[in-house]
């Protein structure tokens, strides 16, 4: 065999594997970890938490079905960012630089984004607590209706004039629910 084949056959070996390995694996870990995710929301979604009355399924499913797509999007962030940065490891690139100054760049949409995270941490707060959920007749702000779609971030209602209204979760300082009693 030649020296030119041998190299070729010791470069395949090397970096091009190395890559192949970590994108897999990537590939595999988020496979796995979305199926458990999903897996374990949709146990969560029907196992009888709330003995009693007040144990309303649905909103529970809806819950679930939020706090894991969530999860399932946090999972698939974090995986395809290691990825990336072992990828561009195996190329040569000092990532020193590179983490440091994400670090600085973090801070920085951190404070400039401090509405989002209060949105985002409400409405999870909001889902836990079971403060209201699609379907509910609420009194939220200036606005009576009923709530159409919860998320993590916006709740939308539409009040008796048919005007579907956007809410962010972190402005929602308190709500009147009609629809739970007891």
């Amino acid at each position: 065999m030649s020296d030119w084949a041998h190299n070729i056959i010791d470069w395949l070996n090397g970096t091009p594997l190395r890559i192949l390995i970590i994108l897999i694996t990537a590939i595999l870990t988020q496979s796995f970890g979305s199926r458990a995710i999903h897996r374990a929301m949709n146990r969560l979604a029907t196992a009888d938490l709330i003995p009693g009355p007040r144990n309303i399924v649905s909103r529970q499913k809806e819950r679930a079905r939020t706090i894991g797509g969530v999860l399932a999007a946090t999972l698939k962030s974090l995986v395809w960012l290691v990825a990336t940065a072992m990828v561009l490891g195996e190329f040569g690139f000092n990532l020193g630089p590179l983490i440091a100054s994400a670090g600085v760049l973090g801070v920085a949409l951190g404070l400039g984004a401090q509405t989002l995270v209060r949105d985002i941490l409400s409405g999870i707060f909001m889902l836990i607590e079971d403060q209201y959920g699609v379907g509910d007749s609420v009194d939220v702000l200036d606005i009576q209706g009923v709530v159409e779609r919860v998320g993590l971030r916006v709740t939308t209602v539409r009040d008796k004039k048919g005007v579907l209204w956007y809410l962010r979760n972190g402005e929602i300082l308190k709500v009147g629910n009609q629809s739970q009693s007891g």
